[in-house]
């Protein structure tokens, strides 16, 4: 096997493969190797099992420079790692009594003692160099099990592992293993077009090497994914602008925004900017979209609330939705949302006021108006608007809700948008 001299990733941990815990780790962790420019080759997922971890580490040595791993090293007896990596190399494990000295500090108070579980935390190689733990209990280590192997541990706790990575770990790894050269990513967000149709558009800027684009598909969106490599982070960033010009081009106002943004924060800038306000009135999303501005701090100084009309008697007794209207239309009806978005807006005073009304199913569909069927109506300034939109009823109850939200944040910042 040709050994490259590239970085691994292991995750150690039989509740990421239980599906118990989300890997957030190794995405991390890939991020910030890539902005120091080491090559990412691999990523393993492991379960607390002291044979499997040893096979794991023993196969990422053969291929790879740097092995990162990540959890089993805490006091439980599922804490595997470091022992496993001893045995894999037959070397002994010796306690650091300056290590133990801390985590009895840590751990003990005026009642109890510090139990003797946490003595095997200070078990290391002999030539170990440790990776001091401010928020925890579990040290982590750098060690060099032979001369092109280099093995890093760390916690499996996110916030004690980013801590450790960016005072120890990233340190060593930019004096010892750093690289000349640098990777950038910065990602566009499209929405409103399929990733097919968009992949169409833009082939062949598909097709270039530095910066490479690569569209990834979410739930009702597209992620275009630019990556330059460079000497420097700046040089990067000046490869990818022209590139992402030319994109924001080629998609219009289908793209949205970039990189930590998504459609409700754009929408509260938005709206923030031009200080106007937002009502909400809601049937089959059943308070979604009040809960995705909400989810984002600020939000209030736009947000003033909304109304869950699940039931008819709602819509009227509550926005003021005219009973013949629901009878000659229905709930789900173009009229019927209008109606809301109006209602949203004089009751509370609002701006601007969303509406959504629609069949997210399984049930309840026919012919005429089938489960995925929603209606969505904007009321502003310049009068009221609606957009329809059919997501299909293979889509589940959760993801025609979700969708629903989407659509309705981005038909009201297509409207404010308009309005610039």
């Amino acid at each position: 096997m040709k050994k490259n001299n590239g970085v691994e990733i292991l995750c150690i941990g039989t509740e990421l493969l239980l599906g118990d815990i989300l890997n957030t780790n190794a995405r991390w962790l890939a991020k910030e190797l890539a902005a120091i420019g080491l090559s990412h080759y691999k990523q393993t997922v492991v379960g607390d099992n002291c044979l499997r971890i040893q096979e794991a580490v023993l196969q990422a040595s053969k291929r790879s420079r740097v092995l990162i791993t990540t959890g089993g090293l805490g006091p439980t007896p599922d804490d595997l790692t470091t022992e496993a990596i001893s045995k894999a190399f037959k070397a002994p494990l010796l306690e650091r009594s300056q290590i133990w000295k801390e985590i009895e500090e840590k751990t003990s108070s005026s009642t109890f003692a510090s139990p003797i579980s946490n003595r095997k935390q200070a078990l290391f190689p002999l030539d170990a160099n440790i990776i001091p733990n401010p928020s925890g209990t579990a040290p982590g280590m750098i060690w060099l099990p032979n001369e092109d192997f280099i093995i890093m541990t760390f916690p499996g706790v996110p916030s004690e592992l980013k801590e450790m990575w960016t005072q120890t770990g990233l340190k060593w790894l930019r004096q010892n293993e750093g690289t000349k050269e640098a990777l950038f990513s910065r990602i566009l967000k499209v929405t409103g077009i399929p990733e097919s149709l968009l992949s169409e558009q833009i082939n062949d800027i598909l097709k270039t090497s530095n910066p490479t684009v690569a569209p990834y598909a979410n739930l009702g969106e597209v992620k275009l994914r630019i990556t330059a490599k460079a000497s420097s982070i700046e040089q990067a960033k000046n490869l990818i602008s022209p590139v992402e010009e030319e994109l924001r081009k080629r998609t219009g106002l289908k793209c949205y925004g970039a990189d930590d943004e998504n459609l409700t924060s754009v929408v509260l800038d938005l709206l923030r900017k031009k200080q106007e306000t937002l009502a909400v009135a809601e049937s089959c999303t059943g308070g979604g979209i009040g809960y995705t501005l909400c989810s984002l701090p600020g939000a209030s100084e736009v947000f003033l609330g909304g109304v869950i009309a699940y039931s008819n008697a709602i819509k009227q007794k509550l926005l003021g939705v005219p009973s013949e209207v629901i009878k000659k239309h229905g709930a789900v009806s173009a009229e019927v949302v209008k109606a809301m978005a109006r209602g949203a807006r004089k009751s509370l005073g609002s701006d601007w006021a969303i509406a959504i009304s629609g069949l997210a199913g399984p049930s309840g569909g026919t012919n005429t108006k089938p489960v995925g069927l929603v209606h969505i109506a904007i009321d502003g300034p310049q009068g009221c608007t609606t957009h329809q939109e059919r997501f299909g009823y293979r889509k589940g109850r959760i993801e025609i809700q979700q969708l629903s939200v989407m659509c309705g944040l981005n038909q009201l910042r297509l409207r404010l948008l308009a309005r610039s």
